[in-house]
């Protein structure tokens, strides 16, 4: 089949399949004397397990490792379990953050509802934000991916 048509029956694009091809996700298939791609119907099957492995949380290179290890003849299982234990542990540690933030949020949320809206007058400032700034230390932290900006 032609890389439109996979495209067509896997729901991905062919830029994906392309990009697939290039990181050595998908086997470079056979080409037709006319240069087009012909993908045999295994192709279908590993992007299955491309977009599962995905929908479990695994990345691209972690899924190519798997697909390395199953072509040379490798067992897999104790790897891929190794793999599902971290990302699950990173997700566990997520939740255990995102708990604290909704918590720290919350007792932010009722703070500003007891205070005096008129003494809310300088634009440059936030009592809420500031009394909390000037209390205990707070968990409310950037998440790993972002970064504070600095102040001008």
């Amino acid at each position: 089949m032609r890389i439109g048509e996979l495209a067509q029956q896997t729901g991905l694009t062919t830029k994906t399949l392309r990009y697939y091809e290039q990181i050595g996700l998908m086997q470079e298939p056979d080409r037709h004397a006319n240069g087009y791609r012909d993908y045999g119907d295994d192709a279908i099957e590993r992007l299955r397990f491309i977009r599962d492995s995905q929908a479990a949380g695994l990345t691209l290179a972690e899924t190519g490792e798997i697909l390395g290890m199953k072509a040379a003849g490798e067992s897999t299982c104790a790897h891929t379990r190794d793999l599902l234990a971290r990302h699950l542990a990173d997700v566990d540690a997520q939740i255990d953050r995102l708990l604290a933030t909704r918590t720290e949020l919350r007792a932010m949320a009722e703070r500003a509802a007891t205070m005096n809206p008129e003494s809310c007058n300088d634009p440059a400032r936030c009592q809420v934000i500031e009394a909390k700034a000037a209390g205990e230390g707070s968990p409310l932290r950037p998440a790993p991916h972002q970064r504070l900006l600095p102040l001008a």
